[in-house]
């Protein structure tokens, strides 16, 4: 059987973390961030940055969580007046992300665990496209910055 370089990539990603991962497009409940403590960490000690309209606050962590990367969402009532409304853009982000999470897991080191909290800041409805082209970038940046983090981040 001939598996693309792609497919190789996920497959060594989830042997790297013993097939926690389900499928490569999954956003189960074990990859969701509910921990209040954890989420509360995040805010008080994580680092942030913006890609326009996301604003993406993160903490690598050696907690024993069970997803490599745990993600979660969050839509201003503040822009969002309508609860029908903020259910939609936080659909539409947990979309993005679920379509674009492969590059970050294999950037989190084996060691450590993941915290992501993503933010949408614009006040205009988006379009999944432009949505999916924003979060990829995002990604990658985040890709980045936890390759340039210092392995004594906790």
């Amino acid at each position: 059987m001939h598996f693309t370089k792609w497919e190789d990539s996920i497959g060594e990603t989830c042997k790297r973390f013993g097939n926690k991962l389900s499928t490569p497009y999954s956003y189960n409940r074990k990859e969701k961030l509910k921990s209040r403590k954890l989420i509360q960490q995040v805010f008080e000690s994580g680092k942030a940055f913006s890609q326009f309209p996301i604003k993406i606050i993160w903490l690598l962590h050696s907690n024993t969580s069970t997803s490599p990367v745990q993600a979660a969402v969050s839509v201003g009532k503040k822009q969002f007046k309508l609860a029908v409304k903020r259910n939609r853009v936080k659909r539409l982000l947990r979309e993005a992300y679920r379509l674009n999470k492969q590059d970050l897991l294999a950037a989190v080191p084996q060691d450590k665990r993941l915290a992501i909290f993503i933010i949408y800041i614009d006040k205009e409805l988006p379009q999944l496209p432009l949505l999916n082209r924003k979060m990829q970038l995002a990604l990658n940046r985040l890709s980045k910055e936890i390759s340039e983090a210092p392995a004594s981040n906790s």
